[in-house]
């Protein structure tokens, strides 16, 4: 149907008119969507790495509690899992990127396909403890970005009721770091109810959905590690060297 402008009436449909006119595009650059990357066959065979972040240093931390039993269904689920310790961790700045564990830090980042974050709520928002190894985490290194296009899942612990500010500050940092985020999150009240004198898991709805979300952060690890560059190739940044790229997300003069 095509509708045209009379006097007096806005344009509602102009199905006919080609809107193929593109001048300022570099075409050296432009690319049509590749169908055989996206769908082709043979990928990885190896099993899944994920990392798994938390966001407490306390004897009985309850989001390393919960991250330990999302790390025993993905281990079930025939994943690779590595939980940092954030223990002794710097503050971002405060030492070289050489120290060891800002480098073991980086290098679990490296080598993971996916990654877990689960973070107590302190005041409204995700933990110090957290927020510290993510800001570890370079955006860029040597022109790669070491986060993007793999897959990330959130999760929370909450003292008191319950809550999703820190679910939603953490997709943030997801989306910033270019972190393909899950749809499905966990958010656990009262977590020190949701637990056993040993530090396990009750069972409850709270277990369920954390089985829920991890089963659903593995499915989306499959389904896009093998494509992950192909899903993130930018036309912006093919225009880009590597040399422009680190300095434009270089952050140590903030």
């Amino acid at each position: 149907m095509n509708m045209t402008k009379n006097e007096n009436e806005v344009v509602v449909n102009q199905s006919d008119k080609v809107l193929s006119d593109t001048p300022q595009i570099d075409e050296a650059q432009f690319r049509q969507i590749d169908r055989q990357q996206l769908f082709g066959v043979g990928g990885a065979s190896h099993a899944p790495r994920l990392l798994l972040l938390y966001g407490s240093l306390r004897e009985k931390s309850y989001s390393r509690l919960m991250t330990e039993e999302a790390a025993r269904v993905l281990q079930r689920l025939g994943a690779q899992t590595r939980i940092f310790d954030p223990s002794d961790l710097p503050m971002p700045d405060s030492v070289d990127a050489s120290h060891p564990k800002v480098a073991e830090l980086r290098e679990l980042v490296s080598w993971s396909e996916g990654m877990l974050w689960c973070s107590p709520e302190r005041h409204g928002a995700m933990s110090a403890v957290m927020k510290n190894q993510i800001d570890w985490i370079p955006l860029s290194l040597g022109g790669v970005r070491p986060t993007q296009g793999k897959t990330l899942a959130v999760m929370q612990v909450c003292g008191g009721s319950q809550s999703f500010n820190t679910v939603n500050q953490l997709r943030i940092l997801g989306r910033w770091m270019r972190l393909l985020t899950i749809p499905n999150q966990s958010s656990v009240p009262r977590a020190y109810e949701q637990f056993d004198e040993a530090g396990r898991m009750l069972p409850s709805a709270y277990y369920d959905r954390m089985v829920d979300v991890v089963e659903e952060l593995l499915r989306f690890t499959l389904l896009t590690r093998d494509i992950k560059e192909h899903l993130v190739d930018r036309y912006s940044e093919r225009k880009e060297t590597h040399t422009e790229l680190a300095g434009r997300v270089n952050q140590k003069s903030i």
